[in-house]
């Protein structure tokens, strides 16, 4: 009788396509934490418009699409769109404070140009 047996399955561990800093993913969750009912988590992605061509999009979502990919930041799941992660890949997404805005940041070494105000790029 032949026995065969079996190699324990490997783990593998994929590096997200993007970052959060750890006080992007603290002030998400304080304002998650704000909400009601709970997001199941955050979904970030681009979309087409502004005056470079595209614009980074977040908002909560109460549950994943069918065609989203779901990245755990520590307890925090974020969401992004297969279309999106094209633009996604190395960016990362930060909250800064400063006297004279506050807000999130997204560092993306994909973008060739930016608009005069920020809020678009193009790639």
């Amino acid at each position: 009788m032949a026995t065969t047996t079996a190699a324990p399955a490997q783990e593998t561990v994929k590096t997200p396509p993007l970052n959060l800093t750890p006080q992007a993913i603290a002030k998400v969750r304080e304002i998650m934490a704000t909400q009601d009912p709970l997001p199941a988590g955050l979904r970030i992605g681009v979309v087409g418009g502004g005056c470079s061509g595209f614009q980074y999009s977040m908002a909560f979502e109460n549950q994943s699409g069918m065609m989203d990919k779901v990245f755990p930041f520590e307890d925090l799941k974020v969401f992004v769109d297969a279309t999106s992660l094209m633009y996604l890949n190395g960016c990362t997404v930060d909250y800064v404070e400063t006297l004279e805005a506050a807000g999130f940041k997204f560092d993306n070494p994909q973008v060739k140009s930016t608009c005069g105000c920020g809020s678009s790029f193009s790639v």
